[in-house]
């Protein structure tokens, strides 16, 4: 689709699409038509190009992904506009910057702990997360006076949650109500995982005790031969069974 071919609508949204890195892709797309990761990282220096047209989706824009011939015959990604009726609504000029008493709020509402590993770590140590994806469902609902929709993660886990929510096959058909079953979403009560339909429970040991604990497992999971999870979950069932029969 052209520049001229663009409905006036969505060339409106494209003039509240703010940010260096962002106007740089939705100016070389008007003019273009596309851009590639090679136009990103060898005309504009972005060393990281899906992360630049990240900018763009995360203002609400639809930008498809798609395979071209490089010059020099390699096959690399490009982006273009995607169907004008899909811009996200409330999502236009990106994300909203979180006041100080907010992340208070969630860290005291947390005990300080990361809210997958439960690992206790310092307030600057931890970011804020939306529940349901800022691509998904966008900021239309924040109130300072209202922490539900938001959880607060360790940079590990955030980071994990950011990979399985970009792979899950919902990324692309945005139900919101998929993403409200999901354990990076409600990590104590979910039904699947990335819409896989699997149980986790993420373990931090912390501190000279639990390390020495560890370490025990550790060693007798080497002498069992097995991985730590897997030793760790054939315990737990040993010590389960061992306890349904207590009682019947």
């Amino acid at each position: 689709m052209s520049k001229s071919e663009l409905p006036p609508e969505f060339r409106e949204q494209l003039n509240h699409v703010t940010g260096r890195r962002s106007r740089i892709v939705v100016e070389h797309i008007l003019e273009h038509g596309f851009i590639t990761t090679d136009d990103l990282e060898q005309i504009y220096g972005y060393m990281h190009p899906p992360r630049a047209v990240r900018d763009v989706r995360e203002q609400g824009i639809p930008i498809e992904t798609y395979r071209i011939r490089s010059p020099d015959g390699r096959n690399i990604a490009a982006y273009r506009f995607g169907n004008p009726e899909e811009v996200r609504e409330g999502q236009s000029g990106g994300r909203i910057t979180f006041p100080r008493k907010f992340k208070l709020a969630l860290f005291d509402q947390q005990d300080g702990k990361c809210a997958i590993c439960n690992g206790l770590f310092a307030n600057r140590e931890l970011q804020i997360d939306h529940r349901i994806p800022y691509e998904i469902a966008g900021d239309v609902n924040y109130s300072e006076d209202d922490t539900t929709a938001y959880l607060l993660l360790c940079g590990s886990c955030n980071r994990a949650k950011s990979w399985s929510c970009e792979h899950c096959p919902n990324w692309q058909g945005k139900k919101e109500i998929v993403c409200k079953e999901c354990y990076w979403a409600q990590p104590t009560s979910y039904s699947h995982v990335a819409t896989r339909e699997v149980r986790r429970a993420d373990l931090i040991w912390k501190g000279e005790d639990e390390m020495r604990t560890y370490s025990h497992i550790a060693a007798s999971s080497t002498q069992a031969k097995q991985s730590i999870p897997d030793y760790i979950k054939g315990l737990l069932k040993d010590i389960i069974t061992s306890v349904v029969r207590l009682f019947v």
